[in-house]
C-alpha cells in the first residue's frame, strides 16, 4: 500500500465514485472496507494520517461498555458484545483477551458487581470471552499482586478484549485497497460539489503534500469525520445546527511494574462518576480516563495536569506504589465525538449516549456520528446500506461480518514481537535479516526498530515522523521521551526512503518535538 499508486488510482478512475466517503478513522474506514468489499467503487480521503485522532487516542479496549450496562443501555450493550467477537474473529493478531478485576472493598460490592458481570456473561451469549466470577482475597492478590491490601475483600472477575487502535486502523486501510477501494491519506476535502438540483454529487479537494487539487464526483458522499462531523454538514449547509459536544478523555501510561501480570483493574466509579482502567498493554499500564468538556474539534489535544492528577490520585487509591508525575511515561488525550440532539438539555457528557446516530441532509450528505471503536463495524453497515439506498445503486449484501483484517492469521501467538504485523510479520522480519542493523533498536527503551520505520513508508503510508512513532509504531505513547530522542534517526531513514532533503529532516523533527511536547508530564515547579 503505498501512496504514490493511490494518488494514481484517483487520477486514473473514470467516472463518478459510488462512494466518496470522508474521513479516515474507525468509522470511515470501516465504511470504506464495507463498501469496496461488498464491489462497490469506493474512495476514502482524509485531510491528516488514518487514525490520527479519536482512533488512535482510546483505552485500547474492544468492549460491551459495563457502564452502559449500569446505566441500563441494554442494547448498546448486546451490539457492542456482538461486534467484540466478530472483531476478534477478523483480526486476531490486534485483538487478545483480556481478564478484568474489579476489586471489592465493601460488603456489599460482591454481590452487586458479581451479579451485574453474570448479567453481561447471559448478554455476550456464545461470544462470551470468559465467564466471570468471584476471587477470595488471595486469588485477588494473585491477579493483581500490587493493588492496595489494607481492606480488600476480594474481587470480581470478568473479561472483555484488548487492542491496539492505531494498527487496527493501518491494517483496515491495507484492506480497503486488498478489496479494490482506495484510501487516501494527507487529502483535504475543500468544498462539497452540487448538480443544478441542489444534491451532492461530489467534492473538491486537495493533496495536502503537493497542492494539486481534484475535483471528484461521486454518486453519494459519507461524512465520517468524528470530532470534525460538523465542520463537513456546514459545508453541506451553513445552517446546520451543531450535533456535538466534545468530550476530553485523558489517560497516563506507566511502568509495568505498577501493575505486573495479566490483568486489569476496573473500578466502577471513581470521584466524577466515570469508570475507571487500569490496563496492560505493550508491557505498560494505562490508566483512563477521563470526562472534560471541551470547546471544540482539536487535532492535537492536550491533557490537562488536573486531568493527570485526578488519574494519579485514583491510581494511588488501588495500588501499593503511588505513581507521581515523574513516573509518567507518556500521557494522551482524545477528543470524543458525542451526538447530543439538538436543543437538549444540558448535563455530564459521561452521561450522553455512545449510540450511533445516522443523519441524511436536504442535499443527501449522508453523516454517521457517534458510537464507538467496538461498533465501527456495524456503524459502516449501517451507513453503506442507507447510502447505497440514497444513490439507487445496485443492492449488494454486507460480507463484513465474518471478513478478515489485513495480517489475519491463525496462529497470531507464534509472531512474537511482530505480532501487530500479523501475516506481514515474516516480511518485516526479512528486511532486518537482509541488513542486520535494520533490527537494532533505535532506543533502548521502545520495541523500535530501523526495519519497522522501513516498513512504515513502504508499505504503510507513513509520511512523517509523527505517522512513524505514533500510528504505525506506538513510541510516543510507550514513552515520549524515548520517542523525542528516537526522532532524528526515525526523520533520517524516512528521508533517504521519500528522496527527502537535510532540511526536510530538520523541519520533521521540529514538527514532532512540537507534537511530543504535549505527551510529557513535567514536575510542577516548587510554589516561590
Amino acid at each position: 500500500m503505498q501512496r504514490q499508486q493511490a494518488i494514481e488510482a484517483l487520477e486514473a478512475h473514470e467516472g463518478p465514485w459510488d462512494f466518496l466517503i470522508v474521513g479516515g478513522g474507525a468509522t470511515g474506514l470501516g465504511c470504506a472496507i464495507d463498501a469496496a468489499s461488498r464491489g462497490y467503487k469506493a474512495l476514502l480521503l482524509e485531510m491528516h494520517d488514518f487514525a490520527k485522532a479519536t482512533s488512535s487516542r482510546s483505552t485500547k479496549l474492544v468492549h460491551g461498555g459495563v457502564r452502559y450496562l449500569q446505566q441500563g443501555n441494554i442494547s448498546l450493550v448486546l451490539e457492542a458484545l456482538k461486534e467484540r467477537g466478530r472483531l476478534q474473529q477478523n483480526a486476531p493478531h490486534l485483538v487478545s483477551n483480556l481478564a478484568f478485576v474489579v476489586p471489592n472493598y465493601d460488603w456489599w460490592e460482591a454481590p452487586f458487581y458479581g451479579i451485574g458481570m453474570k448479567v453481561y456473561d447471559m448478554l455476550a451469549g456464545r461470544q462470551n470471552f470468559g465467564r466471570s466470577k468471584h476471587l477470595n482475597i488471595a486469588e485477588t492478590l494473585q491477579r493483581l499482586p500490587t493493588i492496595e491490601p489494607a481492606g480488600l475483600r476480594g474481587g470480581v472477575i470478568y473479561y472483555d478484549g484488548l487492542f491496539d487502535d492505531a494498527r487496527l486502523a493501518v491494517s483496515m486501510a491495507q484492506t480497503v485497497f486488498d478489496h479494490g477501494g482506495v484510501a487516501l491519506n494527507y487529502c483535504q476535502v475543500l468544498s462539497l460539489s452540487k448538480g443544478s438540483d441542489g444534491a451532492l454529487n461530489g467534492a473538491r479537494a486537495v493533496d495536502v503534500e503537493s497542492g494539486r487539487e481534484w475535483n471528484i464526483p461521486a454518486r453519494v458522499v459519507i461524512n465520517a469525520t468524528g470530532i470534525f462531523t460538523d465542520t463537513i454538514r456546514r459545508m453541506d449547509d451553513p445552517n446546520a445546527v451543531a450535533t456535538l459536544r466534545p468530550s476530553q478523555g485523558t489517560h497516563i501510561v506507566l511502568d509495568k511494574s505498577f501493575l505486573p501480570g495479566d490483568s486489569a483493574i476496573m473500578v466502577p466509579k471513581t470521584d466524577d462518576g466515570r469508570v475507571l482502567f487500569a490496563v496492560p498493554w505493550l508491557d505498560r499500564v494505562i490508566v483512563g480516563t477521563t470526562d472534560t468538556e471541551v470547546e471544540g474539534p482539536d487535532l492535537e489535544p492536550r491533557p490537562l495536569r488536573e486531568e493527570v492528577d485526578f488519574l494519579l490520585e485514583h491510581a494511588g487509591r488501588y495500588l501499593t506504589k503511588d505513581p507521581t508525575p515523574a513516573d509518567v511515561l507518556s500521557a494522551f488525550a482524545g477528543i470524543r465525538p458525542l451526538v447530543s440532539n439538538p436543543g437538549a438539555p444540558s448535563g455530564a457528557t459521561s452521561e450522553i449516549s455512545r449510540e450511533h446516530v445516522l443523519h441524511i441532509s436536504n442535499n443527501g450528505l449522508v453523516t454517521i456520528s457517534g458510537g464507538k471503536w467496538t461498533t465501527y463495524r456495524q456503524m459502516a453497515e449501517d451507513a453503506i446500506d442507507q447510502a447505497a439506498t440514497l444513490a439507487n445503486l445496485e443492492d449488494r449484501p454486507c460480507v463484513t461480518k465474518t471478513l478478515p483484517i489485513r495480517g489475519w492469521t491463525e496462529n497470531p501467538d507464534s509472531l512474537g514481537p511482530l505480532r501487530q504485523y500479523g501475516s506481514d510479520a515474516p516480511a518485516v522480519a526479512a528486511l532486518s535479516s537482509e541488513r542486520p542493523e535494520l533490527a537494532a533498536p533505535l532506543d533502548a527503551r521502545l520495541p523500535l526498530t530501523a526495519a519497522q520505520v522501513l516498513w512504515a513508508v513502504r508499505e504503510e503510508m507513513a509520511r512523517s515522523v509523527e505517522d512513524v512513532l505514533a500510528r504505525r509504531t506506538r513510541s510516543l505513547l510507550l514513552n515520549a521521551q524515548a520517542a523525542l530522542d528516537a526522532a532524528p534517526r526515525t526523520a533520517a531513514l524516512m528521508a533517504a526512503e521519500l528522496g527527502r532533503d537535510a532540511a526536510w529532516v530538520e523541519a520533521q523533527v521540529k514538527e514532532f518535538t512540537a507534537v511530543a511536547e504535549g505527551y510529557l508530564v513535567r514536575p510542577e515547579p516548587p510554589p516561590q
